[in-house]
């Protein structure tokens, strides 16, 4: 019998947690109750929120391919169900799976503005490059309720401390009043992710991002409020989405991005299992042309983890997309400037922080 597929979410597996000593059916239609499986076969399949308490709330960034030190991620899980999301493997060291439970299962961690200002207000920390989120989304749908990352954001206006933003949703235009105030300091930059403007494929793909046009009208709201915005069209899948690259970077140079970039597919861990899954689902007709496509770019697997070649791949549809890029850039963003981060403001910001506080304290003694 074939097992159904389920809407509104981007993996249709559940693959075996790599960390756990038994095995389990893959499928989630055997994971389940009869009244669970109902509710996840409705358009919107229940999620669980699990608040979790992390000690720190920074993490060091060793890959060269980043160009950033530091990263921070409010949420771990992400409800926007890319089904090629590399970040999907790092739930299993929380005890979930890479699948549908990366979707389901959303650890929130409402401390971090506390942890961030505990970071930040050290005298042992030194202005650095901070990436929010860099694993899952900061702007995902549980911020809507939540609004952990306005606060950070927040934290980083009082600190005036860069920070930099990637993010897939929309609902960054929420906090344009925040970032623009940042922006005027040149301590904010962000970058919005847009893999496709075929807004049918962006539903299967990445069923729970923003639509395409709501993304073009953030980039739109974000440019005229002085934020500087650039656009990673990631990823590039030969066969998927690879024919768009000169209308997506097209596009979102008219609505004021000042730059774009792009990384090739990599399915790593049990991505690998959870796209091929997808892609034979969803594009049977030419699942095993792209899989070998994909396949070509990283020397003959899914996925490829040296640093330096994995996010750009090799061999002739690696090179092919680079050229179309390449040209992309040249013919709608030549001449558009990126501005460079401010990182002399914090110290001064950081130490007189500290001498208010330390007044306050006194004032307290006073009573």
């Amino acid at each position: 019998m074939e097992e159904p597929y389920v809407k509104g979410r981007g993996s249709q597996l559940n693959p075996t947690n790599r960390f756990e000593t038994q095995s389990r059916e893959v499928y989630v239609d055997d994971l389940h109750t009869q009244e669970e499986r109902e509710e996840l076969l409705t358009t919107n399949p229940k999620t669980k929120y699990i608040e979790v308490f992390p000690k720190t709330i920074l993490n060091k960034v060793d890959s060269p391919d980043i160009g950033l030190a530091w990263s921070m991620n409010p949420y771990q899980g992400c409800e926007h169900g890319c089904v090629y999301c590399y970040a999907r493997n790092s739930h299993q060291y929380w005890g979930y799976s890479a699948g549908t439970e990366f979707e389901q299962n959303i650890l929130i961690k409402k401390n971090a503005p506390e942890l961030l200002e505990e970071a930040l207000i050290s005298k042992k920390w030194k202005a650095d490059s901070i990436m929010l989120s860099g694993n899952t989304d900061c702007y995902q749908p549980a911020e809507r309720k939540l609004g952990i990352t306005r606060k950070l954001l927040k934290v980083f206006l009082k600190f005036k401390h860069p920070v930099g933003i990637i993010t897939k949703n929309s609902l960054i235009e929420r906090d344009i009043d925040i970032l623009a105030e940042l922006a005027s300091l040149r301590l904010v930059s962000v970058t919005l992710s847009l893999t496709t403007l075929d807004e049918a494929l962006k539903r299967t793909l990445e069923p729970r991002t923003s639509a395409a046009n709501s993304v073009l009208r953030t980039i739109n709201k974000l440019s005229k409020a002085g934020i500087p915005v650039n656009v990673n069209v990631a990823p590039i899948i030969p066969g998927i989405n690879d024919e768009g690259i000169f209308d997506v970077v097209k596009a979102v140079s008219e609505q004021g991005a000042l730059s774009a970039s792009y990384i090739v597919v990599r399915l790593n861990g049990h991505n690998g299992l959870i796209f091929e899954d997808w892609i034979t689902k969803n594009f049977p007709d030419r699942a095993n042309k792209v899989l070998n496509q994909i396949k070509t770019m990283h020397g003959g697997n899914l996925n490829d983890s040296n640093f330096g070649r994995r996010m750009r791949g090799e061999g002739k549809f690696a090179e092919l997309i680079r050229l179309q890029f390449s040209l992309a850039r040249k013919k709608f963003l030549q001449g558009k400037v990126w501005p460079a981060s401010n990182f002399d403001l914090y110290e001064e910001a950081r130490n007189q922080i500290i001498i208010d506080t330390q007044g306050d304290k006194s004032q307290l003694k006073l009573f």
